[in-house]
């Protein structure tokens, strides 16, 4: 692979703070090589002069769905797999055209589709996976209607999920995804939006149910993440041992304060409401969903406060289904409402590299990371909007060291 050296921009500061000038970036296959404040010197690298704009890491998407193409989960479990994997690769095109160079798949993507991008197969980012997500019947896995006893779809490529109920039942069904290659395992532990049978309040599997999960995740040396509203909900998963709480919208002081001394992280998903809001019903979310949307929408905003205070680290997710994709990078404008700016671009690079696993490898610019880079018209510590309008502010986009926009020439 080629080998390039940037010069003539300005860094993003590590912690998102401020930008960096005189700082050269030499980057030789698909890795940073070298960061200095002083000149790089180099004999073979494609010197290219940023001239003055600004160099970042690629951003990282902490929760999303590349195999939901469509707003209805339920027509999206019957797809062919064939079918959902071909308009999976374009999602997954989307999103990194957006500067999202690596996504953390929180239900839905398997081995097929993470091995496609490594071998470049799909042009998209790393993936990130669980395999599909556990759930009792009834929850937030099941899409069937209440007079529905056929099969749920477990199989397909297109549903997100899978049903298993019991401890013997749940921890099998742990070990098989993470025999398929799951790096984190993924539950429904409370009530959802997209699912016709479980209000929002309604809590998911068993404590017995839940520390079984977390410890075949342990066993194997990762963690639980967990779809959850509520705010008791939220706090019998940390005291099962859940490390990744999704969402989180009805959380409650004393609860985050919880879950910071467990050392958990969150992972809210603000975007996610408002896209269904927006367009939900016009692709087909059914009016029992609709109705549920309110209800997490508006605690949201507060949820976002309320972690903040109590100092639990927030990923950046965004939970996006179908053709409300194109709104991903509106989660920065909505965080932007309650958080700072160095928090959110924080928040969607380092924070979510931890999440992946991957702390020190993506999400930063420094020697031996990935070379997953952005350069962006303008500073986006001052103005989010470089980082919105499907990725139109950005000059070009790197990921393994490659170029998959180059606008600089």
């Amino acid at each position: 692979m080629a080998s390039y050296l940037f010069t003539g921009g300005r860094v993003l500061e590590r912690n998102a703070e401020g930008l960096l000038d005189g700082v050269d970036v030499l980057i030789e296959d698909n890795r940073i090589k070298e960061v200095s404040d002083t000149p790089i010197k180099s004999t073979t690298a494609e010197r290219i002069d940023l001239k003055g704009k600004t160099l970042m890491p690629g951003l990282i998407d902490a929760h999303v769905h590349v195999v939901a193409s469509m707003v209805d989960l339920s027509q999206n479990a019957a797809l062919p797999s064939s079918l959902a994997a071909l308009r999976a690769a374009r999602i997954m095109n989307g999103m990194l055209m957006r500067g999202f160079t690596t996504v953390r798949d929180v239900a839905g993507a398997d081995l097929g589709l993470k091995r496609a991008v490594e071998e470049g197969l799909i042009e998209g980012p790393r993936l990130v996976i669980c395999g599909k997500a556990l759930g009792q019947t009834g929850g937030h896995t099941d899409f069937r209607g209440r007079s529905d006893d056929r099969g749920a779809f477990e199989g397909r490529l297109g549903a997100l999920g899978r049903i298993c109920d019991g401890v013997s039942s749940v921890r099998r069904a742990a070990r098989e995804e993470i025999k398929a290659g799951a790096e984190f395992i993924k539950i429904m532990a409370n009530g959802g939006v997209a699912s016709p049978n479980d209000p929002i309040h309604a809590l998911g599997y068993s404590r017995d149910e839940i520390k079984a999960i977390v410890e075949e995740a342990a066993n194997a040396g990762t963690y639980v993440s967990a779809h959850l509203y509520t705010d008791e909900a939220i706090r019998r998963a940390v005291e099962c041992g859940v490390h990744s709480l999704e969402h989180c919208n009805l959380i409650k002081q004393e609860t985050a304060g919880l879950a910071v001394e467990a050392g958990a992280v969150a992972c809210p998903t603000l975007v996610a409401y408002e896209g269904l809001a927006l367009e939900g019903a016009a692709f087909g979310l059914g009016p029992e969903s609709i109705a549920k949307i309110e209800t997490v929408r508006r605690g949201g905003m507060e949820s976002l406060d309320i972690m903040r205070k109590a100092g639990l680290p927030m990923a950046f997710g965004t939970d996006l289904l179908g053709q409300l994709h194109k709104f991903q990078s509106m989660e920065f404008e909505i965080r932007a409402r309650v958080l700072p700016i160095s928090e959110i671009l924080v928040s969607a690079t380092r924070i979510s590299a931890q999440l992946c696993r991957m702390d020190g490898e993506i999400g930063v610019i420094t020697a031996g990371a990935f070379a997953d880079l952005l350069v962006v018209d303008g500073d986006p510590t001052k103005d989010l909007r470089v980082l919105q309008d499907e990725g139109r502010h950005l000059a070009a986009i790197i990921k393994d060291g490659r170029f998959y926009k180059n606008a600089l020439m």
